[in-house]
């Protein structure tokens, strides 16, 4: 028989290799996933700051699993949400959430925070948001954290290895060139130039994230602006037909935007930005809804005022029974289908609508680097 000293030394080592076998390859394994941006991708960052940018209360999350609000400007699970289903990665947590601590920093983190833009002049109405070069000292800071529980060479590992999402643009016209006729920024810039001077800012931004160790990232263009419901109702759209400038904005915007990341790509002699085209992934379902078997793409399913598109979505506000026959779920955000038929482009798409390549192409290829 065995000895009861010899039975605990067994045991210990067991549970050392299981530890380790579980914890150690994990860290270097696994990819990680992170996401800055504003409201299309906030998993729920703002729901921890005072601010009036939060989507804590109901109806949203009415689809979500737990059928409550989680801070996603959505009525279910958002685009992180969904491409991390669809790619097979980890599902993160808003970094400012208290449970992303030990080995779940290790599948990485939202740091995204509605409200905010490229400039730091965007969403100044929302208060107290985490613009985006805070959400990079974010960033900065988690990597520190996890550096204590792997070491510094890993961690760099990990982000290197990372795919990471970002999403801005559309609250730089929304929330700023068109907030007022009076805006300061319209006053400073014609459409086009205002264009030009976010493209430009962004090219710094990206690069700073290049910086910071991104090697992977996807970055989304805007929308077709003028068509969402809320520019729909403010512009008095008689007949669903898109407010004009808003539509132009993201008409020059986005091709700018595509031939900058081509541009930086060239400058990497790689391909680290990958230019998700939502301005064409949108209008497919926008022009055609009934196709996509939608019912409307110009009425969002909860709000008031024309087209729903007046005001915030509370529980005061008219609400669609069937959100899977909406385009849009509040005034300015898709539902949770409609998110979904966008993240089966982005995983699946021609280059019309992904460029250089899609994201199940670029899975596929750093699975064998």
């Amino acid at each position: 028989m065995s000895s009861p000293n010899w039975i605990i030394l067994v045991t210990a080592i067991s549970i050392a290799l299981v530890t380790t076998a579980i914890f150690v390859p994990q860290a270097v394994a696994a990819r990680a996933f992170f996401v800055f941006g504003d409201s299309l991708v906030d998993s729920g960052n703002n729901n921890y700051l005072v601010t009036t940018a939060r989507a804590d209360s109901p109806p949203y999350g009415i689809d979500y699993p737990t059928h409550r609000p989680t801070g996603r400007f959505s009525n279910g699970f958002n685009f992180p949400d969904l491409i991390a289903q669809a790619a097979g990665l980890g599902n993160i947590l808003p970094y400012l959430n208290p449970e992303l601590t030990g080995e779940r920093l290790l599948d990485g983190a939202n740091f995204a925070s509605a409200g905010i833009g490229i400039l730091n002049d965007t969403g100044i109405q929302f208060a107290n948001i985490i613009r985006i070069f805070r959400q990079y000292q974010l960033f900065q800071q988690y990597q520190l954290r996890v550096s204590v529980i792997i070491g510094p060479e890993q961690t760099q590992q990990l982000v290197n290895n990372a795919l990471v999402l970002i999403t801005l643009g559309g609250n730089d016209f929304v929330n700023n060139y068109f907030a007022s006729p009076l805006s300061i920024r319209r006053r400073q810039f014609s459409l086009p130039a205002f264009s030009a001077y976010l493209v430009s800012e962004y090219k710094k931004i990206l690069m700073s994230l290049y910086d910071l160790g991104a090697r992977r990232v996807l970055v989304t263009g805007t929308g077709p602006l003028g068509c969402v419901p809320s520019q729909l109702a403010s512009s008095g759209s008689r007949n669903g037909e898109c407010a004009p400038e808003p539509q132009r904005a993201a008409e020059i915007f986005n091709p700018q935007l595509s031939q900058m990341l081509q541009g930086l790509n060239s400058q990497l002699g790689s391909d680290v930005f990958i230019y998700g085209n939502a301005f064409s992934m949108n209008a497919d379902f926008i022009n055609n809804p009934q196709q996509f078997g939608f019912v409307t793409s110009k009425v969002a399913c909860c709000g008031q005022g024309p087209y729903n598109g007046l005001g915030l979505c509370t529980v005061a506000s008219n609400l669609c029974p069937n959100r899977d026959l909406y385009v849009f779920w509040d005034p300015f955000h898709p539902t949770q289908r409609a998110a979904r038929l966008l993240v089966q482009q982005i995983m699946t798409g021609t280059t019309k609508y992904m460029s250089p390549m899609n994201l199940s192409t670029i899975m596929a290829l750093d699975s064998k680097a």
